[in-house]
This record gives C-alpha cells, sequence and structure tokens, in this order.
C-alpha cells in the first residue's frame, strides 16, 4: 500500500484536518510547506510519515542538545548521537529533506544548568519544560518560519482544538496513558497557532503498528526517558559536577528541629520522598517535608505534614481565554487534576493534596482543555491555613 493510503487509513480520515491548514484544501495540502520536529523517536517519525502522506513539502528538522557520551548511545535517550542517524535514516525512507541543527550550547545554558541550579536551590526541576519553553518552542519555531513552513508539527500526544472563539486550545491526548499536557503548559497563544500535534487522538500502539506497516526502523524503538541527557538516570551525578556544594552532608531535622541523623546530599531528596532518610525508631513513617538549602538540613516528618492547601506560582501562562468556573489542578506529571480555585497566582486545593514540590508545575485544566499553569514557588501547609 503507498504511503498516502496506509496513512489515511490509519488515521481514518484525510490527512489536512490532522494538520489543520484551513486555507488549503481538505484532500490535499499540495503547496504547503510542514516542518516536523523529529528527534529520532517513532513519535515523531510517524508524523514525518502523516505530512508526507499529506500532499505537503515535508521537511524533518533534528536538534542536536548534547553529548554525554554514555547517553548519546543509550537506547531511550534523544536529540543526540544515535537518535539523529535514526531521525536521518526515516527521512531518507520517506524521501523527504532533514537538517540538523546544533544547539547543545543553547541547551547546556538553558536547561541542563537550571537543571542543577534549581536542584542547588532545594527544588524539584522539570527540564522537559524548561526545554520546550525555550529550545523546542522558540528556537525550532525560528528555525520553521526561516524555512517558510505553515506550520510545526511535533510528536506530543495533546490536541490543538478551535474553540467556539476561532482560537485555538490545548486539550489532553485522548489516550490518558500518553498525555504530555502537563508538559505543555508553558505553550503560549501564538506558539498554539502555529503548532500542529497529529497523534493526540491517536493510541500509542496504532502509533507503533504505522511504523512497522511503513517499514521504518525505529518502530520497536523505546521510548525516550523522561531526563533525556541524564546518562542512566543518575541525575544526582550531574548536578554533583556542575553545582557541588548541592551534594554535601548536612542534618536530618524533625519539625520541632530535633536533629534526628545525617544526609548525604540534599540532591538525592524531593518533598514527599520516603526512601532514603533511613531514620530508625520513629514509632511512624518519615517524608521529606521540606529542604532547607542555606542550612542544609533535611526537614521530614509523618505524612499529614505533607498536606497542602495551596501552592504560589512563579511565571503563570494562561491560555484559558474565556473560561469561567471551576477548575482542577495537576501538581506532579503521574498525577490526577484535582479541584481547585485559581486566585491571583495561587491554586487553593478543595481538599488536601499531598506532595507538593516547589519547582514542580501547578497545571490547570477546565475538563480536558489546558488552561494554563505556573512553577511552584512555595506551599502552604494545610494545618497552617486552618491556623490562620
Amino acid at each position: 500500500m503507498i504511503l498516502r493510503d496506509l496513512t489515511q487509513a490509519a488515521m481514518g480520515a484525510p490527512m489536512n484536518p490532522e494538520f489543520q491548514l484551513e486555507s488549503r484544501a481538505a484532500e490535499s495540502l499540495a503547496g504547503a510547506r510542514i516542518v516536523v520536529a523529529m528527534s529520532g523517536g517513532v513519535d515523531s517519525s510517524v508524523v514525518a510519515a502523516l505530512a508526507a502522506a499529506s500532499g505537503a513539502e515535508t521537511i524533518g528538522v533534528t536538534l542536536q542538545l548534547y553529548d554525554h557520551g554514555a547517553a548519546v548511545g543509550r537506547t531511550g535517550s534523544c536529540c543526540a548521537g544515535q537518535d539523529i542517524r535514526d531521525a536521518r535514516a526515516v527521512a531518507d525512507k520517506l524521501g523527504i529533506a532533514h537538517y540538523v541543527f546544533d544547539y547543545e550550547t543553547r541547551f547546556r545554558d538553558s536547561v541542563i544548568a537550571d537543571f542543577a541550579d534549581e536542584y542547588a536551590a532545594g527544588r524539584t526541576p522539570i527540564p522537559c519544560v524548561r526545554c520546550n519553553q525555550g529550545v523546542k518552542f522558540t528556537d525550532l519555531f525560528g528555525i520553521a518560519r526561516d524555512l517558510g513552513a505553515d506550520c510545526l508539527a511535533t510528536g506530543h500526544y495533546v490536541r490543538r482544538m478551535i474553540g467556539a472563539g476561532g482560537r485555538a486550545e490545548l486539550h489532553r491526548a485522548a489516550d490518558p496513558a500518553r498525555d504530555q499536557s502537563y508538559f505543555l503548559f508553558a505553550t503560549t497563544g501564538d506558539q498554539l497557532d502555529y503548532l500542529r500535534f497529529p497523534l493526540g487522538a491517536m493510541p500509542k500502539p496504532r502509533v507503533r503498528e504505522i511504523a512497522a506497516e511503513l517499514g521504518l526502523g525505529v518502530a520497536a524503538k523505546p521510548d525516550s526517558q523522561d531526563i533525556c541527557f541524564v546518562p542512566d538516570g543518575d541525575y544526582a551525578s550531574i548536578v554533583k559536577r556542575l553545582r557541588p556544594e548541592a551534594a554535601e552532608e548536612g542534618d536530618i531535622v524533625g519539625l520541632d528541629g530535633r536533629v534526628l541523623g545525617r544526609h548525604r546530599g540534599l540532591i538525592h531528596f524531593t518533598v514527599g520522598q520516603r526512601r532514603g532518610i533511613e531514620i530508625g525508631g520513629s514509632p511512624e513513617p518519615l517524608y521529606v517535608v521540606r529542604l532547607e538549602p542555606d542550612t542544609k538540613r533535611l526537614v521530614v516528618g509523618p505524612r499529614r505534614a505533607l498536606a497542602v492547601s495551596a501552592a504560589l506560582l512563579d511565571d503563570v501562562n494562561w491560555i484559558g481565554e474565556g473560561h469561567e468556573g471551576p477548575v482542577t489542578a495537576k501538581v506532579r506529571s503521574l498525577a490526577k487534576p484535582v479541584p481547585a480555585r485559581f486566585e491571583g497566582g495561587t491554586v487553593r486545593f478543595d481538599q488536601p493534596e499531598y506532595g507538593v514540590a516547589p519547582g514542580q508545575a501547578a497545571v490547570l485544566y477546565a475538563g480536558d482543555r489546558v488552561l494554563g499553569g505556573g512553577w511552584i514557588r512555595e506551599t502552604v501547609a494545610a494545618e497552617l491555613a486552618v491556623a490562620a
């Protein structure tokens, strides 16, 4: 089956609706130009195939972001070494142009350095969001526009919907297990106008089936890891190399300030963590409640001490124009959204929320629609809120 027939059968609809180029005919995007962000994985490879099948001139772009020895050849990394070779092989198979741009310095300065700084400050960062905010959805945008593209397509599992007012909205993926909307909360309205997410309505198994049917070598390639630039998942070694002070030992203290033991560096802990505290003799399990980088103290307490009534946000991005009414908030990538209120940069939870860590994001939803979100600067303990 030729590429066009195969991909249209896979989608069950003409290609144009998936790329939402309203000025083009529904049957073909001949004359259009689509730039596809190709990481070397199966998702972006299938997006490139769908774009090529639409009739549009398709250009694959890969950003080389890092070169960390073991990470370059590690299965499940992205944007380096073998991944670049995989992206080029897919482009050759599809017969599309492919360009590689070296953004290693920019990525190191804007993502890796920030990752280390956040851990040194006692916060828990999300480098994937920082990467999307900067290198991917700013620099890559510039490249796509310079290439004269009508849109930039990515392999993210989210949906771009057109709202009642005709403005593009960001919605969660149809497959909840694959949804990546939490990591895209910082996408602006202007960026959303230009972005396309062809996989948002598709289950992952079907994506792999399409890749296999097309004979793409990445069909069975493992998914990339959350922190792509960390060899073997040992993020602490990178932080220690860049910010040695973050690995210094310090006291483990209870909520009353009493010293309970010693820790081997705050970089090994995050709010809500239980493993690794290694304090015996407590009548109930102990969890990390707070990190104090100035004093190098790790504050621990029972699970009830993790209860939070509100989170104060920095750098709020709002794309929920026109929304009025209740919201739900998601404070970790794997957490379920919970009922909340959003008031002047503060998220107030209807019920106490647990494991809310500064440095993470609070993302706001109305049903499946992403309203925006911000970075958690600090939290309000539920007990303190009651006392006030």
